[in-house]
């Protein structure tokens, strides 16, 4: 998995397909990341000492990899991610579409 945090991401699949959003959290052992603004879901929350008054609480749910494109702003288009060597020997992460470091 080449996704890493604060990477902005596209939906491909889903209810929330086209829309773009930041990685705030990545779970590589399940294959899953946690997206702002995509997949929110509902938590009913009882009142407690850190919150008095309790209610609900909207929050993001983790989605699955597959589920997501990375997003190349340079190309203004969705584009995988790709390991490339460099001469000295460093692999760094490089868009598929247009072979740019990131």
């Amino acid at each position: 998995m080449f996704i890493r945090k604060n990477d902005t991401v596209v939906m491909i699949r889903g209810k929330y397909k086209g829309r773009k959003g930041r990685v705030l959290e990545v779970y590589p052992k399940n294959d899953r990341l946690l997206v702002e603004g995509v997949n929110t879901m509902k938590k009913h929350t009882k009142p407690n000492q850190r919150n008095q008054s309790g209610g609900i609480v909207e929050r993001e749910a983790p989605v699955h990899v597959s589920n997501v494109m990375p997003w190349c702003e340079s190309a203004n288009a969705p584009s995988p991610i790709v390991m490339k060597t460099l001469e000295d020997g460093t692999r760094v992460r490089a868009w598929k579409i247009n072979g740019e470091t990131l």
